[in-house]
């Protein structure tokens, strides 16, 4: 049985998550967190930089199995 997502689609999933994490973060205003959000901008923050940094691996670990001609 073969994985359906290859390793490139992995890496965009990661790159995908990462910008989403990170505008949600910066749409979360501190007035919407003392009305009704209880959502901590901190941990949105952290976890776009993870995906962040797990694309970045994901691109280097592709230019590395396949380098630029």
């Amino acid at each position: 049985m073969q994985f359906p997502l290859t390793f490139w689609e992995i890496g965009l999933w990661f790159a995908y998550m990462a910008i989403v994490l990170l505008i949600t973060s910066e749409m979360i205003t501190p007035y919407f967190e003392e009305e009704f959000l209880i959502i901590d901008k901190k941990p949105l923050r952290i976890s776009a930089l993870i995906f962040g940094l797990l694309f970045m691996f994901f691109v280097l670990m592709q230019i590395y199995r396949f380098p630029p001609s």
